[in-house]
């Protein structure tokens, strides 16, 4: 079963668990789909590939964090709260992220390959960091590996 598939039936699921915030997410996700369809030029009525679905999921997963620092900093911790919920719907869908220990075994293991030493070196560490880590680890961690391991 695809994924969008997948998120339809958890839909339905929901429906008739009568879930408000499950049904809306995952409302969001399945429109986000067909935004994301229409804007390389296919039909709605057409599937998106399990590789572009979870580039969606990521990017709603990513705004349902940066709403959540945004509100946390604005004194408005019940948005806040409401986002962290809808986030962890979200989750649901996403690949196991790496923890911080692997994230910096990795890049440990990367500086030594690129022989690494200086901040001026950080682009050239991140560009050979990022397709290792692709969608198993948060940018921001692994910028604060790194951050640490060339200071």
């Amino acid at each position: 079963m695809t994924t969008p598939e997948t998120i339809r039936e958890e839909m339905k699921n929901a429906m008739r668990a009568k879930d408000a915030v499950r049904l809306t997410v995952l409302r969001g996700i399945l429109s986000a789909f067909t935004n994301e369809l229409v804007a390389t030029g296919k039909t709605p009525q057409d599937t998106l590939p399990d590789d572009q679905a979870m580039e969606v999921i990521k990017r709603a997963g990513k705004q349902r964090k940066d709403a959540i620092d945004q509100f946390t900093k604005g004194g408005r911790p019940e948005l806040a709260a409401d986002e962290e919920a809808e986030l962890k719907i979200i989750e649901e869908f996403l690949p196991e992220q790496m923890s911080k220990e692997q994230i910096e075994t990795i890049v440990t293991e990367t500086i030594a390959e690129i022989g690494a030493s200086t901040k001026q070196d950080m682009g050239k560490l991140m560009g050979a960091l990022m397709p290792k880590l692709k969608g198993q680890a948060d940018g921001k961690v692994v910028k604060e590996v790194v951050d640490a391991k060339l200071s």
